[in-house]
């Protein structure tokens, strides 16, 4: 089978999940944690292809950006104490919308709910007008059982503005609030799908799972919700180590841990999941970036949020080099970013044509952030969310910042110095003492860190007044000062030094689901026997590289497979021996199911002229030649990137009577 073949092979072959997952589970990629106990909702574990698969992906994350983009890793603790998460804003806004049935106590996410539902409408309304179904259209088995009860959900056509309303609705379902959720249950009449009771209004839930730290609970703590605060909380560390350059970037790769309210299709929703964040700190007046040159003529499929609000889902294709120049993106920096993260999920296996870069609506960004952008998988659960690529301006080094009074910003020289006018505190310490006694020190710190904000509302104050009052954490009531304390004045000076916080990019990898998301994008079957699946890894990605193929058991054959399994341990390319009794097409289709893109077969030729043959999954072509030489193509490809075609040229077309394929 050609390239071109394998190509039409796997677009006619029609994607069937329960078949993919009954290989997954089978092949012991991955399975629910805690099984034997009944599982547990949203916690799975990965067996021996599964945890290569995830070690594979985050060794080619990290060369790809780690390595080529000269980034400093770090690995910080997932126990975070109450203070950080609060000032960060985990406490008060780290949450989803939940509603509850008044009658069975049963719990939904109020957005998903929504979004199955109208799904579930608009599909009855197809059925109804007669549109086909389509096949590749899958849904989770938790929404089928559900579906199977719901009264709302029958062939029923629905008016042609409702038809509109339903998919502006859905267009939008990632950035309505939770009032604005509850009002579109209200005026759609969404219940309880399985029973038709009514619901409770949604209601905000914290996604932290809290802890104590220490033996007396006293230290209120969280499992850390993403890996980003510890790269915050070490910038000074970081930025010194960096020899108090910038631009540079952090990276950490680790667990995160979120209490989802209704986790659900397999590995896309869970509990604890790996994440992969970098932490990029630009200056806030340069946003250009030196590399932006190499990716400027990337096409990506874009899904800007004036094509959302309009109730579109039709995704635009353009340049990242105009995407830019047109603002649609803000800034080179956040566009460069986008286009490597792209590079990267091609590099591992994401089929192009379902992968799209969504902005986040006004109404679904957080307030601090400059711009945002999700590149989104197509799965059979739609479209999923896989990696998050924000401008998140100073927010968090200023908060944290702020609460700690530890400064966190970059120093540069300036080549020409600059007059900077701002407000200035004097404070008459000599009579801070008699009035504040031992807690002058503390009143002191309280003026010398206040804000040039804060000091412009105050000298206005004083203006005014001719006093300020202001009260302080560890006091008790207000405090009183007039000019003879302290006084306030905006001055102009010359400085050789700028001082600035830092601006950061963002790009946030979810490991988990970008996983799933190439299990599905690689699954097709064979069109000449449809119960033979196949998982078309990139050979760099693959859990193993290579299946060892003894044609017998004849102890003849021991010596070379030896030999050639020694050459491959010493080369570090991963491989497996299969010497059982079956046929070898046999053993190779089952292999093909976990992915291994290469097979060599030893024969009693081998013995003879120390020649093998080395076989491809995808077109399951046969060539044969010396170990050395099959051994260097099988590297060649899977390592350097060379095609199959350019890798195999020095070797012989090979043809066999033998059924090995």
């Amino acid at each position: 089978m050609s390239a071109l073949e394998v190509q039409k092979a796997r677009a006619a072959s029609v994607f069937n999940r329960e078949n993919l997952e009954s290989i997954l589970r089978g092949r012991f990629f991955y399975a629910p944690a805690f099984d034997i106990y009944g599982g547990v909702s949203g916690l799975y574990d990965y067996g021996p292809p599964g945890c290569a698969f995830q070690a594979n992906v985050i060794d080619t994350w990290r060369k790809h950006f780690i390595l080529e983009e000269d980034m400093l890793e770090v690995d910080c603790t997932m126990l975070t104490p109450y203070e950080v998460l609060k000032t960060s804003g985990h406490v008060d806004k780290f949450s989803d919308w939940m509603c509850r049935d008044l009658k069975t106590g049963e719990i939904f996410r109020a957005d998903h709910l929504v979004e199955e539902v109208l799904e579930a409408r608009l599909k009855g309304d197809k059925e109804a007008r007669g549109i086909a179904h389509d096949p590749n259209e899958e849904e989770d088995s938790d929404k089928k059982k559900r579906k199977k009860k719901v009264k709302q959900i029958k062939a029923i056509k629905l008016e042609d503005e409702v038809v509109k309303e339903y998919e502006t609705v859905l267009a939008k379902i990632d950035g309505y609030s939770g009032e604005e959720l509850g009002e579109l249950m209200v005026k759609y009449t969404i219940n309880n799908p399985a029973t038709d009771g009514p619901l409770e209004p949604p209601m905000a839930f914290n996604l932290m799972f809290e802890t104590a730290i220490g033996p007396s609970g006293q230290l209120r703590g969280f499992l850390r919700p993403e890996t980003a605060q510890g790269q915050f909380l070490n910038f000074n560390k970081l930025l010194e180590f960096n020899n108090s350059k910038t631009p540079f970037a952090s990276a950490s790769i680790g667990k995160s841990f979120r209490n989802e309210i209704s986790p659900r299709a397999g590995l896309l929703r869970v509990r604890e999941f790996l994440m992969a964040e970098i932490e990029h700190f630009v200056d806030p007046l340069d946003k250009s970036h030196p590399k932006f040159a190499d990716v400027k003529d990337i096409t990506l499929s874009f899904l800007p949020r004036g094509v959302q609000e309009a109730g579109s889902t039709e995704p635009i294709t353009e340049t990242i080099g105009k995407a830019v120049e047109s603002k649609m993106i803000d800034n080179e920096t956040l566009g460069y970013f986008i286009s490597r993260i792209y590079q990267f999920l091609i590099k591992i296996g994401v089929d192009k044509t379902k992968l799209r870069f969504r902005q986040h609506m006004g109404n679904e960004m957080a307030h601090y952030a400059t711009d945002c952008w999700d590149g989104e998988l197509l799965t059979s659960y739609g479209w999923i969310e896989c990696v998050g690529c924000a401008d998140r301006s100073a927010f968090d080094l200023t908060v944290h910042s702020n609460k700690t009074k530890e400064k966190m910003v970059v120093r540069e020289k300036l080549e020409t110095p600059i007059e900077v006018t701002k407000y200035e505190i004097d404070l008459t310490k000599k009579l801070f003492g008699p009035k504040f006694r031992k807690d002058a020190p503390l009143v002191e710190k309280f003026l010398l860190d206040l804000s040039q904000t804060e000091l412009e509302a105050k000298a206005n104050e004083l203006k005014t007044n001719g006093k300020v009052v202001f009260q302080i954490n560890g006091l008790e009531g207000d405090v009183e000062l007039d000019n003879k304390f302290i006084n306030i004045e905006k001055r102009t000076k010359v400085e050789h030094v700028r001082e600035y916080v830092p601006n950061v990019i963002e790009p946030s990898f979810g490991i988990g689901r970008i996983i799933y998301a190439v299990f599905e994008h690689s699954f097709w079957n064979r069109p000449e026997d449809t119960a033979r699946g196949v998982l078309s890894f990139p050979p760099l990605v693959a859990p193993s590289k290579v299946l060892l193929v003894p044609l017998s058991n004849n102890k003849e054959l021991q010596p070379v497979t030896k030999k050639v399994s020694d050459i491959l341990r010493k080369a570090q390319i991963p491989f497996k021996v299969d010497d059982s009794g079956v046929s070898i097409g046999k053993r190779y289709s089952r292999n093909d199911e976990l992915g291994t893109p290469f097979g060599v077969t030893i024969d009693f030729d081998s013995v003879k002229d120390d020649s093998v043959t080395l076989r491809e999954r995808d077109s399951t072509q046969q060539v044969r030649g010396s170990v050395e030489d099959v051994i260097k193509a099988i590297k060649d490809i899977t390592y350097n990137g060379v095609t199959w075609e350019e890798g195999t040229k020095n070797l012989e077309v090979f043809t066999s009577s033998q059924e090995s394929k």
